[in-house]
Formats: structure tokens, C-alpha cells, sequence
């Protein structure tokens, strides 16, 4: 049967308005990666499977919740979608705005937004407007103008937004057979977690009443210089090189803190430093390159085994990738030494390659 996206595939679980029309470019079922080398590197003794949210239309896991926003707001007629954005949501919603025909606008904080988020929210057609604040300025701001005028906020804020996010835990569920015992992911505006932990308690429920009792530990994972859900206060001036995350305050903080509760799991903190040696480590030993901050929950999966606060031996461990490395290939490029340049001769690239 030919796949035609999440709403088909899962619209009967989600509490989505009769009034929904389907906007879809075919988004989720994206690959659960077994992580074998990375799980030896780690320490071994567990199995680690990647959710590559990467592999979305446009790059990031936001198309599942934007299929969702998007499909609820055309279908009341809505004409013109508006959100606040580090990058990956800028991108979604006018990726998702431009296949329903709508007009898109996109409020990013200055200076703080990756190139190729920022190119991606532009090619799909965005009017795209940059305030001299942060992302939580921004957001207030797309709140005050939705309040005033006719226009569709899809932030996270926006509950659809959470319903198609939640089918990345129906398809964990459908993949592994039951859910894993841990989900690491990244936390930043703190959406996702929030999802994932509704969806893991929706489908387990249905699929069993004993699977219903076996729900996943989350161990969500902030950037140092952005972690208000670990310092237990907002954060002004948030600063990490991990830009999806880099949010101060985030919008549903209350609903993260109670899911990793409720799962007897943790919020932590890791450095930067931490999440760029990740994403190198990933992408050298299991080929999946993801932006910095999808490699944060990956990042605190290695402190806490290595700390010997997180016993994995034996378990089963899905980390969330949520983007695409070339979301930010610059983090890469910059550091990066120059090509060797050879004249077009065998034994002068035998020299180089040959050497011991």
C-alpha cells in the first residue's frame, strides 16, 4: 500500500477537528537506526537504536506537528500561519504553508538562527521578519499579534502541534513491538518531550494492558548555557552553539518537568563542548550526521552511563536525532582543514594515501 502520510496512517488516534483538511509531503515514518558501534563505544551492554527524525521533508521532526497545525488551520480558513523560530520550525510551517497555499511568517530572533534553517523558511516562500530579541521575545510576539488578528500560530503552543508529534512514539511502539525502557531527546521549547510522552501512554495503552505498565524512562537533555527546566528558573539571555535549543523559556517547561517525573525519568544538562564531540562521534561511527542539538540527547545518554547515574546494561535505548546535520553544516565547515591538493598524477596520490 502506498504511503500517504501520518494523518492517514494515524488521524484516528489523534484529537484532531472534523473540520481537518489533510496537508501532508508524506512525512514520518522515518528510520529507526540500530546504533551498535556507538552503543560499544558508549560502554556496550544495551541496545541503542536512533530515531532519525532528519529524514523529515524538510529536515527536522516539526513536520509531524506541522502536518497537523497546518490541516486543522485550512480546514477553518485560515489563510496566513505565523511562528516564532530558532530555524526548524521556520522551515516546517512554510514548507507545510506553501502545500496549502497559505502565506507563511516567520519571526526569528537576530543573529541566532542557522544559515541553512534560514534558507530553507525562505526558498518554501516565508515572509521572514528578524526582531533584536530572543526566540522567547519573538514568541511572545506572534502570541500578542494571533490574539489580535486572524492569523494561525503553530508554535508548540498550538495543541495539534502535539498531536502529530505523538505518532514518533506510535511508530517506536510499531517498530520495537512494545516502547523502549529509555527515550533520550534534546529539549528546548520543550514540545517534543511533551509529545512523546502522550503518545507512549496513548499507544501502549491500546496495544496492551501489560504493555500499558512498561512506559519508557525519559531522559531529557538541555544545552548548559540554555537549561531553565535544570536550573529551575528562565534563563535571559540563553547562549549554546545548539541553536534548536537555545531557548530560555520554554513554552510548555511545566509539561516536560511532569512527563520526565511521571516516567520516574530526569532533565539534565550538558556542555557544548559535549554535544559537538557527539555529533562527530555519531556521524564517524554509525554515518548519521545530525545538527548539534539532536546530538544533546545522545550527549547526556554518555554522561549519565559514564557517571554511573544511568543503568542501561541489558535495556533498550531509542535516542531522538531531531535534524538534519546539513541544518547547520556551517558548525562543521568553519573548524574544518583544507583539502590536500595533489597534481593530477597516481604516484602523487599514492604518496598521500599510501603513507604510513
Amino acid at each position: 500500500m502506498t504511503y500517504q502520510g501520518l494523518i492517514h496512517t494515524y488521524g484516528h488516534l489523534l484529537d484532531l477537528p472534523i473540520h481537518s483538511r489533510t496537508v501532508s509531503l508524506l512525512e514520518g515514518r522515518t528510520p529507526l537506526i540500530k546504533a551498535d558501534n556507538l552503543s560499544r563505544q558508549l560502554g556496550g551492554g544495551f541496545e541503542l537504536f536512533i530515531k532519525y527524525e532528519g529524514l523529515n521533508p524538510t529536515g527536522s521532526f516539526k513536520d509531524r506537528g506541522m502536518t497537523a497545525a497546518v490541516s486543522e488551520a485550512l480546514g477553518r480558513g485560515v489563510t496566513t500561519v505565523i511562528c516564532a523560530s530558532t530555524g526548524n520550525t521556520a522551515a516546517s510551517a512554510a514548507a507545510y504553508a506553501a502545500r496549502a497555499g497559505m502565506k507563511s511568517i516567520v519571526l526569528i530572533p537576530q543573529g541566532k538562527v542557522a544559515a541553512g534553517k534560514l534558507a530553507g523558511a525562505i526558498a518554501y516562500g516565508a515572509q521572514v521578519i528578524q526582531i533584536d530579541g530572543s526566540f522567547d521575545d519573538a514568541l511572545t510576539m506572534v502570541v500578542e499579534i494571533t490574539n489580535k488578528h486572524p492569523i494561525c500560530l503553530v508554535n508548540s503552543i498550538n495543541p495539534y502541534r502535539i498531536e502529530g508529534q505523538k505518532t514518533a512514539a506510535f511508530e517506536i511502539v510499531d517498530e520495537l513491538g512494545s516502547a523502549p525502557d529509555w527515550l533520550c531527546l534534546p529539549v528546548g521549547n520543550a514540545g517534543n518531550i511533551t509529545s512523546y510522552w502522550a503518545g507512549f501512554k496513548q499507544y501502549c495503552g491500546l496495544k496492551s494492558a501489560v504493555l500499558s505498565s512498561l512506559l519508557p524512562k525519559l531522559l531529557g537533555v538541555q544545552a548548559a548555557g540554555a537549561a531553565p527546566l535544570v536550573l529551575g528558573h528562565a534563563v535571559e539571555n540563553p547562549e549554546t552553539v545548539a541553536t534548536a535549543i537555545r531557548i530560555g523559556k520554554p513554552a510548555r517547561g511545566e509539561q516536560a518537568l511532569q512527563a520526565a517525573e511521571e516516567s520516574n525519568g530526569r532533565i539534565i544538562a550538558v556542555t557544548d563542548d559535549q554535544i559537538l564531540d557527539m555529533q562527530k562521534l555519531l556521524a564517524r561511527l554509525e554515518g548519521i550526521w545530525v545538527e548539534p542539538a539532536s546530538a544533546a540527547g545522545l550527549a547526556g545518554l554518555a554522561q549519565e552511563v559514564a557517571s554511573g547515574k544511568l543503568k542501561v546494561e541489558g535495556k533498550r535505548v531509542v535516542a531522538v536525532c531531531t535534524g538534519h546535520g546539513l541544518k547547520d553544516p556551517e558548525i562543521i565547515t568553519k573548524d574544518m582543514q583544507k583539502p590536500i591538493v595533489v597534481p593530477p598524477r597516481l604516484d602523487a596520490l599514492e604518496e598521500i594515501i599510501l603513507r604510513n
